[in-house]
């Protein structure tokens, strides 16, 4: 699943394509992708331009234009979820983000043939330009929302996010306090800190030298402000490095994401640390594949 940076990086890449752009035809090949009835959502995003490209945690927002009659504006969100990918076809550039269907070859990514089966929405612009969304395993989604609406999304399920002055240290110590859960779980918690996923969670804890199984009111002060450092170092590494490449994860531009050459433990499980040499660990925590050094990490 893209984490942060991933879904950041598509989304300053789009930005530039699709802003101000009016949606022309909109087919939804697979109705149950968007939540609503087919009929509503195609009517509803027709002759609608785009006004920006925002982005919560993991949520792709893209502001509407607004009718006349309506009194606040709507939002068409996105999540790509696990296999989603969001690929925009123009007359002069081809610009992909999310999950490639071809995790050997990018040369066969950008060639794609479009629609193809894995293709459960298609947004024609009105300058002939086309935005589809594709997604292999179906759990990603298209919802059009109020903005009163957006903004309780946002407020209900997702917490502050690295960088941002919300994400403080202040703010960290109290989410771990009295919590007997363990720091992993805590970290992937979208209600807790919004965006950060699998990787960058693994990569912070090593970082700030911390096992992912201890109990979060377990951690000292002292480990909790190198944390909190290490969250946002990880985060913004793999931003200015456009993402982690993972399985088949490519960008919105078609390139891989260079933050995997960064790595010190995610995927690496059996392989020597580069900090101590001793095996990296692999175990199941919090339902997700989890690395650490048995020696980096107290």
């Amino acid at each position: 699943m893209p984490e942060l940076p991933e879904v950041e990086t598509i989304r300053r890449d789009l930005v530039k394509a699709v802003t101000l752009e009016k949606i022309s035809v909109i087919k939804l090949l697979s109705p149950k992708t968007a939540k609503h009835d087919a009929a509503f959502f195609i009517d509803f995003l027709k002759s609608r331009k785009i006004k920006g490209v925002y982005r919560r945690g993991k949520l792709l927002i893209f502001e509407l234009s607004k009718k006349k009659t309506e009194k606040e504006s709507h939002f068409l969100i996105i999540h790509l979820k696990m296999t989603g990918q969001l690929i925009y076809v123009g007359k002069k550039k081809k610009i992909i983000g999310g999950h490639s269907l071809n995790e050997n070859n990018l040369s066969d990514v950008l060639e794609l043939t479009l629609p193809n089966k894995h293709t459960r929405a298609q947004f024609i612009f009105s300058n002939g330009d086309t935005l589809y969304f594709n997604d292999m395993r179906r759990f990603g989604y298209l919802q059009i929302v109020s903005g009163t609406e957006l903004e309780r999304i946002k407020r209900v399920n997702y917490g502050p996010e690295p960088l941002t002055d919300d994400f403080s240290l202040d703010y960290l110590t109290n989410a771990f306090k009295n919590r007997t859960a363990n720091i992993k779980s805590i970290l992937l918690n979208q209600k807790i800190i919004a965006g950060l996923g699998n990787i960058y969670v693994d990569e912070a804890l090593f970082l700030a030298g911390v096992r992912p199984g201890r109990m979060a009111n377990d951690i000292k002060k002292k480990e909790l402000i190198k944390l909190y450092f290490a969250i946002n170092e990880i985060i913004e590494k793999a931003i200015v490095n456009r993402g982690t490449t993972f399985n088949n994860y490519v960008d919105s531009s078609g390139r891989k994401g260079n933050f995997s050459n960064m790595l010190q433990v995610y995927g690496r499980g059996k392989l020597p640390c580069f900090v101590c040499k001793e095996p990296i660990m692999k175990i199941k925590l919090a339902g997700r594949g989890t690395h650490y050094c048995p020696k980096c990490q107290k």
